[in-house]
């Protein structure tokens, strides 16, 4: 038998500069490490990354020590996939099935059999069964893609949305999970690169999804934040929130502002904390209906470590 494999963790001071001032310092932290040593130029990548640090200037590792100790990690989030090349396929969207509320007032999806594996046996004279399904619901439900036809009745539908705008996208999380306030205004989207990006916003409303809290008082975005997406040419906009606008306001300027300038918006996304800052690819296609602007998708991410 294969004798296994001792954990190694390592426990270290640091000093952090952020490269548009301040600075940041820890004492006996403590990184999972494979093998039993690290350079202090990996340690410092390491740090970085595990604490999803943006701006970062000189990082200096000031002591350091290796202990055999079990990893901490996490275990693998719920609706990841790591395949055999290596990379992570990370699910986004909510499932959909019968009874399913997305928005109080929308009419839930009906999900049955329009012929069943059973029935099915007589028309192949019992050689094979195959069922055959009928779904019926309103457009908004579970995770869905926004046209801009949902808001302007000139604007393109989903069967003329390109494909560049949906497909295989560079993408940022912009984490606002911590945040209490439920305005995302510009300056907490300012500080990323955005342009070219679908722009995932990580606001863990949707810990409340299916429950009588996820309706009142979610997240939004302002309308100046969504002016800087814009200006910075993100290509998509995704959110875990309720709505990208703030459903009290009619006007919806979020929605207004960003589906005027093409941008496609997603909403009731989920599992945006398994995400990384940047670095990862981005999908999420809905059904080439013509005369809709709204339609359920699968959106995933794809990290390449």
């Amino acid at each position: 038998m294969k004798p296994q494999t001792e954990d190694h963790r390592v426990e270290f001071d640091f000093e952090l500069d952020f490269s548009n001032g301040g600075a940041l310092q820890g004492q006996g932290f403590r990184l999972d490490i494979d093998g039993e040593s690290i350079s202090d130029e990996d340690l410092a990548a390491s740090l970085v990354a595990d604490l999803g640090i943006l701006m970062v200037g000189d990082v200096r590792i000031l002591r350091k020590q290796v202990l055999r100790e079990r990893h901490k990690r996490r275990a693998k989030p719920a609706g990841t996939d790591k395949a055999g090349d290596g990379r992570i396929r990370i699910d986004l969207s909510h499932s959909v099935e019968d009874g399913l509320v997305t928005y109080r007032g929308l009419p839930a999806p009906v999900v049955c059999d329009y012929i069943s594996h059973e029935r099915s046996r007589e028309r192949y004279g019992g050689k094979s069964e195959f069922h055959f399904g009928f779904v019926g619901m309103a457009s908004n439900t579970g995770t869905y893609v926004d046209a801009p036809f949902h808001r302007y009745r000139q604007g393109i539908d989903l069967a003329e949305l390109p494909l560049d705008r949906l497909v295989d996208l560079d993408a940022v999380t912009i984490n606002l999970s911590g945040s209490t306030r439920r305005a995302i205004d510009r300056a907490a989207v300012a500080p990323y690169d955005l342009g070219g990006k679908a722009v995932l916003i990580h606001t863990g409303w949707d810990r409340n999804w299916r429950t009588d809290g996820y309706f009142d008082g979610h997240p939004f975005l302002t309308e100046d934040a969504a002016r800087h997406l814009v200006a910075q040419r993100a290509a998509f906009v995704g959110i875990d929130s309720l709505n990208v606008d703030d459903t009290d306001n009619p006007y919806r300027p979020a929605h207004t502002t960003l589906l005027a300038e093409g941008v496609p918006i997603c909403e009731h996304m989920t599992n945006l904390g398994a995400l990384p800052n940047d670095g990862f690819r981005f999908s999420a296609v809905p059904v080439k209906v013509r005369a809709l602007g709204t339609f359920p998708v699968r959106a995933a991410a794809v990290v390449e470590h």
